[in-house]
């Protein structure tokens, strides 16, 4: 019974791999017999520089180091050691107590252990079985974080396709602004990159661009395709659709940074907007750039009740509203883009044509 369980044990150990570093022969081998008797894999280094190419090259497990050592001390390898490879667990073999490095070298290296030479391993055995335990847990914690990743991910990506088929049907329910969305995102980008915004908030610029209006989603065919003028209380059901679409995308965490695009980018930087009244630099700072975008896409666009206006035109109406209803330095920019580098609107203008 005893022998099964013992088998059992090193069937179990074979699949950790040891490394064992000291400038003493006698040791290695000592540990090699000791440690291939118990079922490791084992790897025994008497040359400390030659150990850290071992670590850097394969996968070890744990890692069992002499401190007084020429011509590197353990504590040195393993800060060297550290710089690639913070998960190695490792344990420190010292001559005498009164050698061991200090505390707070054990502390800052993240040494797992350490404990005194001795002609028996009973301690040494106790650390080493600690140590492969706490390794276990730590690779069952990391495969169980993987497949919630993966699961995660697969969530993440079954409501990004719902999403995007809510937006494709606000789209659909309005010929004169289909491509709408797409339009806004990529103008909204080409604004932040002239701006210089990072790859995240560009990435946040195209998400809220493509979403911002998702909110209509709850809005009445009837009203979105009005060709007269709106009545207050019609106008007043389309002041919702920000609303809306918060609340659509609000479950899902992945969300959460474009929703200050989708709540605000009907504000107005003289605080006359909506829905928050926000005014100013209160007004999220992607949500104004997006404001632009959008209101620049709905004037050159062909609406339901009125042609698409001349690019003449829609600069005055920048012109006019700078410092009104567009936050005046983003307002410069963008007409600066409309005077130098309208061809690149037109690019993605042609690219998502309604």
């Amino acid at each position: 019974m005893r022998k099964g369980l013992q088998n059992e044990e090193n069937n179990q150990n074979s699949n950790y791999k040891i490394i064992a570093v000291d400038d003493e022969i006698g040791i290695i081998d000592s540990l090699s017999i000791f440690l291939k008797r118990s079922g490791y894999q084992f790897v025994g280094v008497t040359d400390a520089k030659e150990a850290i190419e071992r670590v850097k090259n394969e996968h070890f497990d744990l890692m069992i180091l002499d401190f007084i050592m020429t011509p590197l001390h353990g504590d040195q390898v393993v800060e060297e050691i550290r710089k690639f490879n913070k998960e190695l667990y490792i344990l420190l073999l010292t001559g005498h107590k009164d050698l061991a490095p200090p505390l707070d070298t054990i502390r800052k290296l993240d040494i797992q252990g350490y404990c005194e030479k001795s002609d028996k391993f009973d301690q040494l055995l106790l650390l080493i079985e600690s140590g492969i335990k706490s390794i276990a847990q730590m690779q069952e914690i990391k495969h169980i974080n993987n497949e919630l990743s993966e699961t995660y991910k697969k969530l993440e990506s079954a409501y990004m396709e719902s999403i995007e088929t809510l937006r494709h049907t606000v789209d659909a329910k309005d010929t004169y602004t289909r491509g709408h969305s797409d339009r806004v995102a990529e103008i909204s980008v080409l604004i932040g990159e002239k701006l210089g915004l990072s790859d995240k908030d560009l990435r946040i610029l195209r998400l809220g661009g493509l979403f911002h209006d998702i909110g209509k989603i709850g809005v009445p065919d009837s009203i979105l395709q009005k060709e007269s003028k709106l009545t207050d209380d019609e106008y007043s059901e389309i002041k919702n659709h920000p609303a809306i679409g918060v609340h659509i995308l609000s479950t899902a965490s992945i969300f959460n940074d474009i929703i200050p695009i989708v709540k605000h980018h009907h504000e107005k930087w003289d605080g006359n907007g909506y829905p928050s009244r926000l005014k100013g630099e209160s007004i999220p700072y992607l949500a104004r750039i997006a404001t632009i975008a959008d209101s620049f896409d709905a004037m050159s666009s062909k609406r339901s009740y009125r042609d698409s206006l001349p690019l003449d035109i829609i600069k005055e109406e920048f012109r006019k509203n700078r410092g009104i209803q567009f936050d005046p330095v983003l307002d410069d920019l963008f007409l600066e883009i409309l005077e130098n580098d309208y061809d690149k609107i037109e690019e993605i203008q042609k690219k998502y044509q309604a």
